[in-house]
């Protein structure tokens, strides 16, 4: 059993639902830089990985104008409408 946690309140922890996972990848993965130092590194990895174990998979990369504010909608609508499976790198 897996238990998610809401960081911005843990008195009253939220329980949520994980969504079930695919065994394989396919699809489009959109991989969204929130412009922290490093992070581009980290995606960058991550995508020669994708490109070596799941070839099938397309990515495309997103970048966040600033890591201080949330993603701008017309980014979000437009990864929400273009992949399938979205990541962002937190790295710093």
């Amino acid at each position: 059993m897996t238990t998610i946690l809401d960081p911005t309140d843990e008195r009253t922890p939220v329980e949520r639902q994980i969504t079930p996972r695919s065994s394989t990848l396919s699809g489009v993965i959109g991989l969204l830089d929130i412009s922290k130092p490093r992070g581009n590194v980290m995606l960058d990895e991550l995508e020669k990985l994708l490109a070596e174990k799941a070839p099938d998979v397309t990515v495309r990369r997103y970048k966040k104008p600033t890591f201080a504010k949330p993603c701008p909608d017309d980014l979000r609508h437009e990864m929400r409408d273009a992949c399938d499976l979205v990541l962002e790198a937190l790295a710093d």
